[in-house]
């Protein structure tokens, strides 16, 4: 069973930045597909950016041009880096990982970002 794990989440101002990570444990072949999604209170959990092992990534229009989404392979991580941030980006931001072929995947717990002055 893949696990996933977050880290990286707090306070920040707007303006600042933050950076999280996600590591996925238990698979003995690199994820397919690695990304963020994130769910404010009230809202449904959206796209922020996927990454396909070896290809290109892909964002939500909110988030081009600030965020910027990596990976390292080797171990199975997923990185985000979010600068230029916005009261707008608060929300809890979960990680997702996925084999070719799965729809779903699987789920971080979830990571809190608060963009707040």
């Amino acid at each position: 069973q893949v696990q996933l794990v977050e880290s990286g989440g707090g306070l920040v101002q707007p303006g600042g930045s933050l950076r999280l990570s996600c590591v996925a444990s238990g698979s003995r072949v690199t994820m397919y597909n690695m990304g963020w999604y994130r769910q404010a209170p009230g809202e449904q959990r959206e796209l922020v950016a996927t990454k396909i092992s070896g290809g290109s990534a892909n964002y939500a229009d909110s988030v081009k041009g600030r965020f910027t989404i990596s990976r390292d392979n080797a171990k199975n991580t997923v990185y985000l880096q979010m600068n230029s941030l916005k009261p707008d980006d608060t929300a809890v931001y979960y990680c997702n990982a996925r084999f070719f072929g799965q729809q779903i995947g699987f789920w971080g717990q979830g990571t809190q970002v608060t963009v707040s002055s």
